[in-house]
């Protein structure tokens, strides 16, 4: 099999500013005069992960472990401040709900908005549209502002929109937590349908079940670190029992 994706000791620091500056002059003023003070914060440390084509890859681990972090260095929202990270094809990433909309717009509007953000032409949202719309099942919503939907109706658009065409690998961050149960079965079976189409797909969910039902490789982050990675059953049992510990 060939590689989709190569982190290879990948570290992200991030600096934390030590005192609370009460506005955006006395950030400046501090700056300046060199009294601007940082924590330093690692989300990732040194981390390796290599998925192949046609995997679905699950990453578990609690709140703030890094997993957003290691998907947006994927995604190459970040730039890793150490290591690198080597992607083969098109992504098209679910990561942040919202990201790329204009909330003041409608559904309507947000499809041509956010089609072009993930590199569709006019033409081929065009020729997408009802296919888009059909699958998120808020055809009577189209012209009502984005401000108005609720988290659950803006993962449906944003989910129709991404896997409206067929990419290389799929990054889906926590986007079927939002959903009814039903939305989500249907996100799943296009997730399937995708890689049986050899498409790679990554998962983040809270939903350990969900992770082990669906994915064959697991990744599991703690603290920044990868802990153990392998088949999903193995990562997910070690998973669940450091958890009851």
């Amino acid at each position: 099999m060939s590689t989709a994706i190569e982190v290879k000791n990948v570290s992200m620091r991030f600096n934390l500013a030590k005192e609370k500056q009460e506005s955006l002059k006395e950030y400046f003023m501090a700056l300046i005069k060199g009294r601007l003070q940082f924590d330093e914060f690692y989300a990732l440390k040194d981390v390796d992960l290599t998925v192949e084509k046609g995997d679905f890859y699950g990453l578990v681990g609690l709140n703030g472990s890094g997993k957003s972090t290691l998907l947006k260095v994927i995604a190459g929202v970040y730039k890793p401040t150490t290591g690198s990270c080597t992607v083969t094809g098109t992504i098209a990433p679910l990561i942040e709900l919202g990201a790329g909309f204009d909330m003041d717009l409608t559904a309507r509007e947000n499809i041509y908005l956010n089609g072009t953000v993930l590199g569709f032409t006019p033409k081929y949202l065009d020729e997408k549209f009802d296919e888009i719309v059909d699958f998120s099942e808020l055809r009577e919503f189209l012209d009502v502002p984005l401000k108005n939907y609720s988290s659950g109706m803006v993962a449906r658009i944003a989910f129709a929109i991404a896997t409206c065409t067929k990419p290389d690998i799929l990054i889906a961050d926590e986007i079927l937590s939002v959903g009814d149960f039903l939305f989500q079965q249907k996100c799943e079976e296009r997730m399937r349908k995708l890689l049986e189409g050899g498409t790679t797909v990554i998962l983040v969910s809270h939903s350990i079940e969900q992770v082990e039902r669906m994915c064959n490789k697991v990744a599991w982050i703690n603290k920044g670190e990868k802990i153990m990675d392998g088949p999903a059953a193995e990562v997910c049992a070690a998973y669940r029992k450091a958890q009851k510990e």
